[in-house]
């Protein structure tokens, strides 16, 4: 007995949107795994967002941190924790840097700026905006 024709075409599209999203569940698993990979260095750029965001901890209050939780509220959910480490880091990096005793507006939203892919800059100057913070002083990290 042969299979019906609406039923082939259900089984190609069922391995097609398979194979669709198993390459793209691939392409972020590979992402991350180029993030774990060793730099020159020996550490790797997750070993170095960690060390930052562990060695600044302390200069952490929390309004600064509920601004920092404000700046990622647009990131959809499901990548809004790691847009947060990744941005946090930075801001360690940039605190370590400059060798603050504690975190300012300033250091968090220049760390913002500088952890923000420029395509996704359009979504970060609109935030900002909200937030009536004065872009001025920051034009030269866009």
């Amino acid at each position: 007995m042969p299979m019906p024709e609406w039923l082939k075409w259900f089984y190609l599209l069922f391995w097609i949107t398979l194979i669709g999203f198993m390459a793209i569940g691939g392409y972020f698993m590979f992402r991350k795994f180029l993030k774990a990979l060793p730099k020159a260095d020996g550490k790797s750029i997750l070993d170095w967002q960690e060390y930052y965001i562990k060695e600044t901890s302390h200069l952490w209050s929390d309004e600064q941190k509920a601004l920092l939780n404000d700046l990622v509220s647009p990131v959809p959910k499901l990548f809004r924790d790691v847009a947060k480490q990744k941005i946090a880091g930075k801001i360690g990096q940039l605190a370590l840097e400059a060798k603050a005793d504690r975190m300012t507006e300033e250091l968090i939203i220049k760390g913002y700026i500088l952890a923000t892919p420029k395509r996704d800059h359009k979504w970060l100057i609109q935030t900002l905006q909200k937030k009536n913070i004065d872009l001025t002083p920051y034009k030269h990290l866009f």
